[in-house]
């Protein structure tokens, strides 16, 4: 469903962003999904490019300002590995053994899809150590990364969330930084006053066995104990600003935001 709408956001006439292989891995059921969805929310599809241009732009920034290693964490069916390649780049992905496999067979029907571009580091995150698995698959703890964590955090228990953040902010180097997508509170726990519209894309999520369980009000203090010292945040409407240069009371989706951070890289220019 994902893949679907960030397809459908790149085929857009004024595409904020730019996959050209999303459709084609979200396939027929990943679309109607996507579609599904639209009739609760039909500013999804508009939050999904600005999602993906603005991590886009995070990576990119980071490449232009040194970092050489990319980390995607639940990969799922991302591209940024061959979007975003660059000469002397790594890129690794970390995912669900059952989704990568599915994920690489997919990808293996296209010519046109560089199969290489990303280092595959298959890990069941309820036994096995990611942070052992990036390095015996070659990432130098001792060099700064870039971890992309998108469309992940909110399906965790808060203390799974917790101590993936806090292992990023000790076991790599201080320099690395962490993008990820979060969601309110009142979104993740069902609240009484959400909004019948919300309800029913949540009422999706749940039918296809993903139930969301953790919200983030303000990231800072959560950041803060885990052992980040910079962090900046984005907003639906101000991503929707700087992107499409619009502000629109009537559009649904704010309940989710976008944080950056790191443990010692100033983010003021970020």
């Amino acid at each position: 469903m994902v893949a679907a709408h960030r397809g459908r956001a790149s085929a857009a006439p004024d595409a904020i962003c730019h996959d050209p292989w999303a459709l084609r891995l979200a396939g027929p059921e990943g679309e109607a999904l996507s579609l599904r969805w639209d009739a609760h929310s039909p500013s999804m599809v508009l939050w999904m490019a600005l999602r993906t241009r603005y991590l886009d732009d995070c990576v990119t920034r980071a490449l232009d300002r040194g970092v050489r290693q990319v980390v995607v964490l639940g990969a799922g069916l991302d591209t940024r590995a061959a979007r975003l390649a660059r000469d002397g780049v790594r890129f690794f992905e970390v995912d669900q053994p059952a989704s990568q496999s599915d994920k690489r067979e997919r990808l293996s029907r296209f010519d046109d899809y560089p199969m290489d571009a990303a280092a595959f580091v298959p890990c069941d995150f309820e036994q096995d150590d990611f942070v052992e698995l990036l390095e015996t698959a070659g990432l130098d703890r001792g060099a700064p990364a870039c971890f992309v964590w998108e469309g992940v955090i909110y399906y965790l228990l808060e203390a799974a969330a917790r101590s993936t953040l806090e292992r990023l902010a000790s076991e790599f180097d201080p320099r690395s930084l962490v993008v990820f997508d979060y969601l309110n509170t009142k979104m993740a726990r069902s609240s009484p006053r959400l909004r019948e519209e919300d309800r029913g894309m949540k009422g999706i999520i749940e039918e296809l066995g993903e139930p969301m369980q953790f919200g983030i009000d303000d990231p800072t203090p959560l950041m803060a104990e885990c052992g980040y010292r910079f962090l900046r945040t984005v907003s639906f409407d101000e991503l929707a600003l700087e992107y499409t240069g619009t502000y629109a009371r009537e559009r649904f989706f704010r309940f989710q935001a976008i944080a950056l951070a790191s443990t010692s890289e100033e983010l003021s220019l970020w």
